[in-house]
């Protein structure tokens, strides 16, 4: 990493970037994410978002992507549920850069919980870091970079989606533009190949935010080729086109589970699935941050929590006119823009722009939830803002009144942005899923076998759990649900019996454990006579008395 171009500060003087300032942006970023993350990075091995099947499989995703990427990076794709379906992995965000960031935390310690909450930390940190370069890189000022970083690093947007680690891999959105405005100033073919692969980053941090840092340059593109008048510029061009063949060829390899997905199952989103997750305007006055939820009782019904806070609105909103009264158009236009388009396009086919993207643009055909787009208005508002203070900084002659000032709004910033924090403390591992990691390895059924009617997303519980062996399961709940898991899964879910045994051969699924406690007493008496009509079949290896939770080693199939 180079050190940032020397730049104006506040009092007239020039700033010139250093490893001093990267070590103490780094340092004030970490002491801020530790604070405003609350218990996380005092308690990683023993807090997460347990309390919820999104929160289980992000933990278990991130796990297995950190195990993975070292132990047997060719398999990636081959994740240990739906067994025997193979390239699960697919079924939904593979979180290759989560599972990436937490590689160093996982292999230290083994543990799934201090693996996830690495990464979740170590998002934020980059968020705020990459914010704050590019804002310094644009505005030229400490000052407003660190409030703007502050901002949109812990918007109450990502807050609200904790338990699902693809959503807080925001730092590829300020990185890309950084490098985009670097390729702009100073066309090359080495600064094209580096906006490139940060988008690659991006794209494989959560692909949303990929899709999404492909509208923002090519959005930027159009605003400075315009603006400019550099529509013939060789070197840009050339700059451009290396970015795009080098995100491409990272991303391929990535890509390539999810199209065959497609090609083989007919995966994709249709235009009316997105209605369901559509924002409305309420949306964006909802947050659960202490300074903002005594608004929630006004509001009605939203569907996410896009307020980008008071001192972000407030600004940024001054950003458009300040900037541009200060000959800063480019800027007004493209973080205007973006932040107008991106408002208009979270609402969904019925507000037009999202049915346009979704008709011209085949990577719509992917995503889901057009309210997502609600991070890209708190990042463009967190720049404009950004920008706004330092300019109105700049106004101030004391240097340290200034500084003070500064100070005082990235505070407040921070404090209006403090979130409630609940982070359950996990349970122990079950003692049965020790004798199973002993064992030899096979494939693994864990009973009760849940159906839609009961929610498949309490299958994510058993994921969890296979942390501890890393066996295949047949148990699986992602994005995507094979549709024979559908078609079979009230067939497996009275085993033992001579169908679920039918269905279970040929894989020669090996292992089966019976929480006992998860059936009520009718459910439970009906499973231990079946189990004593299949005995023959079904070896005991396990039993904890406390919870009647069972292990068998299935040993045969009846005829």
């Amino acid at each position: 990493m180079s050190a940032p171009d020397a730049a104006p500060g506040p009092d007239g003087q020039a700033i010139r970037g250093s490893w001093t300032e990267l070590a103490c942006v780094v340092a004030a970023a970490a002491v801020l994410t530790a604070c405003l993350t609350y218990p996380i990075a005092f308690n990683m091995g023993h807090v997460g978002r347990v309390d919820n099947g999104d929160g289980q499989f992000s933990i278990w995703n991130v796990a297995w992507v950190a195990r993975t990427l070292v132990a047997d990076p060719r398999h990636i794709f081959d994740a240990n549920i739906f067994y025997p379906h193979t390239g699960t992995l697919a079924y939904s965000e593979a979180n290759l850069a989560a599972g990436a960031l937490a590689v160093p935390v996982y292999w230290a310690t083994r543990n799934p919980y201090a693996a996830h909450n690495s990464a979740v930390l170590l998002a934020f940190l980059l968020t705020a870091v990459g914010t704050y370069y590019l804002v310094r890189h644009l505005a030229r000022d400490r000052g407003g970079a660190a409030v703007a970083a502050i901002g949109f690093a812990f918007c109450p947007f990502v807050f609200a989606h904790l338990p699902h680690i693809q959503l807080l891999m925001t730092a590829g959105l300020p990185f890309t533009m950084l490098v985009f405005h670097r390729l702009i100033e100073r066309p090359s073919v080495g600064r094209g190949a580096t906006l490139g692969a940060v988008m690659a980053v991006a794209a494989l941090g959560c692909g949303y935010y990929g899709v999404f840092a492909i509208l923002m340059v090519g959005f930027g593109v159009l605003v400075v080729m315009t603006m400019r008048g550099v529509w013939t510029s060789g070197a840009l061009w050339l700059g451009l086109i290396v970015g795009a063949v080098v995100a491409v060829a990272l991303v391929a390899p990535a890509f390539l589970p999810y199209r065959e997905l497609q090609r083989q199952e007919g995966f994709g989103r249709s235009l009316d699935d997105s209605l369901r997750y559509s924002a409305n305007w309420s949306a964006y006055l909802a947050s659960s941050a202490h300074a903002h939820v005594w608004m929630l009782e006004y509001l009605p019904r939203w569907n996410e929590a896009a307020f980008p806070g008071f001192v972000v609105s407030i600004f940024g909103v001054a950003g458009l006119w300040v900037a541009r009264r200060v000959q800063r158009g480019e800027v007004v236009i493209i973080y205007g823009g973006l932040a107008a388009l991106a408002f208009w396009a979270s609402f969904g086919p019925a507000a037009g722009l999202y049915s346009v993207f979704y008709s011209t643009l085949p990577m719509f055909a992917w995503l889901r939830a057009p309210s997502r787009f609600g991070v890209v208005v708190c990042f463009a508002l967190s720049v404009l803002a950004g920008v706004a203070i330092s300019t109105l900084l700049r106004g101030v002659r004391d240097g340290r009144r200034a500084g003070l000032a500064a100070a005082g709004l990235a505070a407040v910033a921070a404090a209006e942005l403090m979130v409630p924090l609940r982070m359950p403390v996990v349970p122990p591992v079950e003692n049965v899923y020790r004798m199973l990691a002993a064992s030899p390895r096979g494939p693994v059924i864990e009973m009760p076998f849940y159906y839609p009617e009961v929610g498949l997303f309490q299958h994510a519980k058993y994921m969890l759990a296979s942390t501890s062996h890393w066996m295949p399961l047949v148990n699986g709940y992602s994005d995507f649900i094979p549709p024979d898991f559908t078609e079979h899964v009230l067939t497996i879910a009275p085993f033992p019996s001579r169908d679920a045994f039918k269905l279970l051969e040929p894989g020669r699924v090996r292992y089966a454990v019976f929480h006992m406690y998860g059936y009520n007493t009718e459910n439970r008496n009906d499973v231990l006579a079946r189990l004593k009509q299949f005995e023959q079949y079904l070896r005991p290896l396990y039993m904890d008395e406390g919870t009647g939770t069972r292990l068998y080693e299935i040993v045969g199939f009846p005829p």
